[in-house]
């Protein structure tokens, strides 16, 4: 799906500009949208498929949840199931240009 066009999870709204990083002068860059359930927030983030889970999640708390101390807290989801590997890239995980990444909490909070 990489080619001129921006994938439809593109267009959705999210906060502020595109996150970009990974490799520069990678031919092939993927984009994605990653989601803070809690938040009920997102962003949209430019990387290369060989990017790891955790750098993604970790770039997108920095945005959505600066206030986040440990990224452990976190589980990231893909397709509905929790990552396993974090350490795996983005392409080794299924994900696919376009893809949408779900952050939550690790263990469920009290409700107040």
């Amino acid at each position: 799906m990489s080619g001129t066009s921006a994938p439809f999870t593109a267009q959705l709204r999210t906060r502020g500009e595109t996150i970009t990083f990974g490799d520069a002068s990678a031919s092939e860059r993927w984009t994605v949208r990653v989601q803070l359930a809690e938040a009920w927030d997102a962003v949209t983030v430019s990387t290369p498929p060989n990017e790891s889970v955790l750098a993604l999640k970790r770039r997108a708390l920095a945005v959505l949840r600066p206030d986040a101390t440990y990224h452990e807290d976190f589980v990231v989801k893909l397709h509905g199931v929790a990552v396993a590997d974090e350490q795996a890239s983005l392409a080794d995980v299924g994900a696919a240009d376009g893809s949408i990444f779900l952050i939550m909490f690790r263990r469920r909070r009290p409700v107040r």
